[in-house]
């Protein structure tokens, strides 16, 4: 059953402030800055306000937490922001941690009179029917590739399911205009119902920044469905219509 929290109740509300405050001191502590774009840092205070409220800690929202119980969870190795992997290689690689939440100065400065490097608007215009098999014969797809899928099946091209696996708070807050479906991947194998007599059409999966659609990706593969690709970074790179609300 999916999990549905109200964003505007005062409890989430509440508890976001006190996520605010957290992540807020650990930029004080780690002498991290936020990400330039404040819906980036907007959406991951959300999601780990939402992990915070499902699961008593806030788990990075860009990955699955594993485990039913919190025992389990313990033994797995859920992320708990800040968690290790960001503070001992992304961010000092990268200059940001996976959710991009955490940057460094120097990172800040770098993409301040960046465009997004995601825009390259050669999209389903021009693509034939067999480039756009071909599409969907790959593991990965990226933002421009699957705006052009889906103007492709607009068109009649082809005919491919694309399914959310972010959790019902992120879905009404804003969505890919035209996902089929929404698998939440803290209701994972019950949600999954939905696309249970659909193994033999391709399926795209996506999340916020491809971690957590990539480990849904293995699990239906794995479960015998034919071709399922994942969005590579997610819906934060994507720069086509998001629609927002219930329906």
């Amino acid at each position: 059953m999916i999990k549905k929290i109200d964003i505007e109740s005062d409890e989430f509300q509440t508890e976001l402030e006190l996520t605010k405050q957290f992540t807020n001191k650990v930029c004080e502590e780690y002498n991290f800055f936020y990400n330039p774009e404040d819906d980036v840092n907007e959406s991951i205070q959300m999601g780990l306000t939402r992990n915070k409220m499902i699961y008593g800690k806030r788990y990075c929202p860009c990955f699955m937490v594993v485990g039913q119980t919190q025992e389990e969870r313990d033994k797995e190795d859920n992320r708990l922001c800040p968690c290790t992997p960001a503070l001992e290689k992304e961010i000092p690689s990268m200059g940001h941690c996976h959710c991009a939440i955490f940057c460094t100065e120097d990172y800040v400065k770098s993409t301040e009179n960046v465009t997004a490097k995601f825009e390259e608007n050669n999209h389903s215009q021009g693509l034939t029917k067999e480039q756009c098999e071909e599409l969907l014969k790959q593991q990965e797809v990226n933002a421009s590739e699957v705006e052009a899928l889906i103007e492709a099946r607009e068109l009649g091209f082809v005919d491919f399911l694309l399914v959310d696996t972010r959790e019902w708070m992120e879905w009404v807050g804003g969505r890919i205009k035209g996902t089929d479906y929404l698998v939440p991947t803290t209701s994972f194998y019950q949600s999954l119902e939905q696309i249970e007599d659909k193994k033999d059409i391709p399926i795209i999966l996506y999340c916020h920044s491809g971690s957590r659609s990539a480990y849904c990706q293995r699990i239906l593969l794995s479960s015998g469905y034919k071709q399922v690709l994942n969005y590579d970074y997610g819906i934060m790179t994507y720069q086509g219509d998001i629609i927002s609300g219930e329906e």
